[in-house]
């Protein structure tokens, strides 16, 4: 399925150099000569479909969603696949195929039966599923991800259909590096893994916490391009200590309290290890583990296996690009970051990732890390973390502080410190108070507001909340979309602070360059490139981020920058191109786009 991955546009004004049939496709080959490494770099770009070879026939053919066509199916293809008779006698072109889908998906006005209606869809037929999603990215992201997933994920044992990705099971000990052999592909890019013990800000959701993976890995293949094929959503059933599910009949999981301690690494290491026996070069994303694995598995892998924690490295990247827009609306340079001062409720995992990144920031525009740190108060459930806390976390510890008494609560911190930034990464919903954001906004022109805790309710104010407790000065963006409010007769346009802006750049940029690593330092230069994507315009309007439309040129940009960096720190499989317009093209080349190809059968 390599071949479908590397759709691109033609390049007919451009002289070709030679062409290949790769898996049934015929692809432009461009070649550069590279002495250094004593080899020719080259780029592929489709140029006529020709043939895909099916590994099946008939039912089992269309009822497999990479292959099926659904009525697309041309009459030639019948007869040579032993369809001819299995599907409705029309032969419908994919446009309008698109459109029966939007005339009922419009039809549709419940947010839960629109995520069931697309995802029925992705079971049957994935290029059309993808087709309409990257064509209609900016109002579907939010159906197929967060804020309904996190509904969808809380009737998942209710609403079961049809089993898509991989369960290990507390059951599975010693039989991993076997199951793994199950799934039918030899080749994959990204692996998206969650044990299900934080899902979003809903908590322990389990097994049923499965949404999470098969929901990102849509976005990677429509906003960063990895083909649906070499994708593999992926579920660890530790157990579970919701007592809800503990007791539901519906629950699909096992029904035993969570392992803790020493079990749990084990089996996650076992899981590791049968992964990356199976897939030596996948990426894996860790996704939603609860703060009290999430550090020590991102610490424990980071430097052995292809691997990232999103809701740490991309939460923390994403966050920074926004400030830095931010800053950008104030008329303020990058250097300015130094300047602030920035109070964080939630000191949880993804918190930790925030403020890491945004030291690393502040001490590239100059300031050590322990000056950096003196700029960053952490809130937690208890209060702010001061010197004197008992039972500290390893890392807290460089962020407590001497000059306010540890446990004051949020509006005392916002009253003493009067922040310039206030970040919300919580978890629990409606905590950026009316007294509160009041209070910051008297000391400062422009406060610089960031709920972004999910879903909705999940979110530490709405949009309109804070638009309006602020006499619209603030610069707003969220983890959850909000629509645009209006004041008199001005309109305020809140921006969401979503990861997609990071990790399918990341992934892509990774798989493209067959990164060994995934650094801190790729997460950085990601923040910055997105950053100089939210155009002046934008800016003037107050958006810190550029639209979710534009999200395929924004994940080629970071692709190219993660590349660079993994050139530069010589974790690249490949050797490096001479400029950037044929990075550019490398990148664009193994970019996925949907469409059907003819099919044989052999």
């Amino acid at each position: 399925m390599r071949s479908s991955r590397v759709c691109g546009r033609a390049l007919s004004r451009k002289r070709v150099c030679s062409s290949v049939v790769k898996n049934g496709s015929c692809y432009q080959v461009r070649e550069y000569s590279d002495k250094s490494h004593g080899v020719l770099y080259k780029t592929h770009q489709i140029f006529e479909k020709r043939p895909l070879i099916a590994p099946k026939t008939g039912p089992s053919l269309i009822h497999d969603p990479i292959y099926n066509k659904g009525t697309g199916f041309p009459y030639a293809e019948r007869d040579r696949l032993k369809i001819r008779g299995l599907v409705p006698p029309r032969c419908v072109p994919m446009e309008e195929q698109v459109s029966r889908v939007l005339r009922r998906y419009n039809q549709i006005t419940d947010p839960l039966r629109r995520y069931d209606y697309l995802h029925n869809l992705q079971d049957r037929n994935e290029t059309l599923f993808y087709k309409i999603l990257m064509e209609n990215i900016e109002e579907m992201a939010p159906v197929i991800y967060t804020p309904v997933v996190g509904e969808a994920c809380q009737k998942f044992g209710s609403q079961f259909r049809r089993a898509r990705g991989m369960y290990f099971s507390t059951a599975d000990r010693g039989e991993m590096s076997a199951m793994v052999w199950n799934w039918p592909s030899s080749e994959l890019d990204v692996i998206v893994v969650t044990d299900g013990s934080r899902i979003l800000g809903l908590g322990d959701l389990g097994c049923h916490g499965m949404g999470i993976p098969i929901g990102k890995l849509s976005l990677y293949v429509a906003g960063g391009g990895i083909h649906p094929a070499r994708t593999l959503p992926i579920t660890l059933d530790m157990g579970t200590n919701n007592e809800q599910l503990l007791s539901d009949p519906f629950y699909l999981g096992r029904t035993h309290r969570r392992l803790t301690g020493e079990q749990y690494f084990n089996l996650v290491d076992e899981f590791m290890n049968a992964v990356y026996l199976r897939w030596p070069n996948v990426l894996v994303q860790f996704e939603d583990f609860d703060n009290s694995t999430a550090m020590a598995l991102l610490q424990k892998y980071k430097d052995k296996y292809l691997c990232f924690n999103d809701d740490i490295q991309g939460t923390g990247s994403v966050t920074l690009a926004g400030l830095l827009c931010a800053l950008r609306a104030q008329g303020k340079s990058s250097k300015e970051l130094t300047k602030q001062k920035i109070v964080v409720l939630g000191a949880g995992s993804a918190g930790l990732g925030v403020v890491n990144s945004i030291v690393k920031g502040m001490v590239t525009e100059g300031l050590t890390r322990e000056q950096a740190c003196k700029n960053i108060y952490l809130v937690d459930k208890d209060g702010v973390i001061g010197t004197t806390r008992k039972g500290m976390q390893p890392g807290h510890l460089e962020f407590a502080k001497e000059n306010i008494k540890d446990g004051s609560s949020l509006l005392e911190v916002v009253t003493q410190v009067k922040p310039t930034i206030l970040l919300g990464l919580s978890g629990v919903g409606r905590t950026f108070t009316q007294e509160v954001i009041q209070t910051m906004s008297a000391n400062v022109d422009r406060p610089i507001i960031f709920p972004l805790s999910n879903p909705t309710s999940k979110a530490e104010c709405t949009a309109r909340e804070a638009f309006e407790w602020t006499n619209g000065k603030c610069i707003f963006a969220s983890g959850s979309p909000f629509d645009p409010v209006q004041l008199g007769d001005k309109i305020f346009y809140p921006t969401q602070g979503n990861n997609m802006y990071i990790f399918p750049g990341v992934g892509l940029g990774a798989v493209v360059c067959k990164a060994s690593r995934i650094t801190d330092s790729m997460f950085y230069e990601a923040a910055r490139r997105l950053a100089k994507m939210v155009t002046d315009d934008e800016v003037k309007q107050g958006r810190c981020y550029p639209s979710v439309t534009e999200i395929r040129e924004v994940s080629k940009a970071i692709a190219m920058e993660v590349c660079r960096v993994a050139f530069d720190e010589r974790l690249a499989g490949i050797p490096a191109p001479k400029n950037d317009k044929q990075l550019a093209e490398l990148v664009e080349s193994c970019m996925y786009v949907p469409e059907y190809v003819p099919l044989i059968h052999k």
